[in-house]
């Protein structure tokens, strides 16, 4: 009984030194990893920036199948944010500041241990040199596993490495498999649809969309508003001398909707139109090419482009529904001369009003709003 009471002892001596000097091991950490990625660096930058597309290139999910991500209604640019959960473990990111195309940092909370992290890309030969960094102080949970493991180097260092690693591989498939369609002469329906209208450069329509689309859809959920079909985009203007757009994100409804005053949503009506129409599988960097391919097909078919009516965009498959932009699908509808009657105006039926706060559009990264 007595050896058993010494052996007790020593184990909690043994604990109790084992406590201090883990506690006692020094905190802070930083561990940068590297890479140069064979893609431009705006499209590189682009797909960071966006926290629904960490699932695709993480290293994380894999180690960890039960992990679990959740998104709000902002994953892009500054104020954006994400967070997980899993059996390794948990945590959340948020992002603090962003320099387009040059510089990303994020706050991170892994498990407990807190740190900044810090993105930098740089053009390089051969492509992107992206630099990813990460400092900041062990929490004690994290120093007691970090034993095991090698420390924050080779905990963070292994991540950031396999991590890199497929980002390279994940947007150099993802931006260049795609596929292109003429469907040909069509007639698009009309619809009542909420908007937000905004001004952009055009070489920022997709960056900004990543931020509008799902913010649109958060603005449905939360007022308990049905969508009647895909969300889409109006081009009112789309001047390629001076490279600004202005354009409306949609969301169609069955029946007129009035929103209350203050709030930067609206509403309208969509016309029927005869158009030509295009159907694009991939990322919206493409759409200049698909663009180009279906005003090609109006000249060579004889067709009148008519310029009175804008151009639309329905996102048939959206960043919001899957994280690849290989299988996004892009329905683009260009304007022309009537080939054929087309159905009637719709009529409103029951008018709804919403009586939701107004949302606002003030995060870095979208363009100025067009009153």
């Amino acid at each position: 009984m007595r050896i058993l009471k010494y052996l007790f002892l020593l184990f909690l001596l043994a604990l109790f030194a084992t406590t201090v000097y883990i506690a006692t091991l020094k905190g802070d950490f930083e561990v940068e990893r590297s890479i140069v990625i064979k893609s431009p660096r705006t499209t590189v930058f682009n797909y960071v920036n966006d926290f629904r597309n960490w699932e695709t290139f993480g290293s994380w999910k894999k180690e960890d199948p039960s992990m679990t991500f959740n998104y709000p209604k902002n994953t892009v640019g500054k104020g954006g944010a994400y967070s997980w959960s899993g059996n390794v473990s948990e945590g959340e990111m948020k992002t603090t500041a962003v320099i387009t195309n040059q510089f990303i940092r994020q706050k991170m909370n892994y498990s407990g241990t807190e740190g900044i992290v810090n993105w930098e890309f740089k053009d390089t030969i051969g492509g992107t040199k992206v630099s990813w960094r990460v400092k900041g102080i062990m929490s004690f949970g994290f120093k007691v596993s970090s034993i095991f493991s090698g420390g924050a180097e080779q905990v963070f260092g292994s991540t950031y490495e396999k991590s890199l690693a497929n980002l390279g591989k994940t947007i150099d498939y993802e931006m260049s498999t795609y596929k292109i369609k003429v469907i040909g002469a069509t007639k698009k329906s009309g619809t009542f649809y909420i908007n937000q209208t905004i001004t952009s450069k055009i070489s920022n329509v997709s960056n900004n969309l990543r931020i509008l689309l799902p913010r649109m859809i958060h603005f449905f959920a939360k007022n308990k508003l049905v969508m009647s079909g895909k969300p889409f985009v109006i081009y009112h203007t789309y001047d390629l001398a001076n490279g600004i757009t202005r354009l409306s994100v949609c969301i169609p409804v069955k029946e007129e909707i009035h929103i209350q005053a203050g709030s930067d949503m609206s509403s309208g009506l969509l016309l029927p139109f005869s158009s030509v129409k295009t159907t694009l599988t991939g990322d919206y960097s493409h759409s200049k090419e698909a663009l180009d391919k279906t005003i090609e097909y109006i000249k060579k078919n004889n067709l009148s482009q008519n310029t009175d009516v804008p151009r639309i965009e329905v996102y048939t498959k959206n960043m919001v529904q899957v994280a690849n932009p290989s299988q996004w699908i892009t329905e683009i509808y260009i304007p022309i001369r009537a080939v054929a009657a087309v159905s009637s105006t719709p009529k409103p039926s029951v008018t709804t009003v919403v009586t939701s706060p107004p949302t606002t559009v003030s995060e870095p990264g979208v363009d100025k709003e067009t009153p």
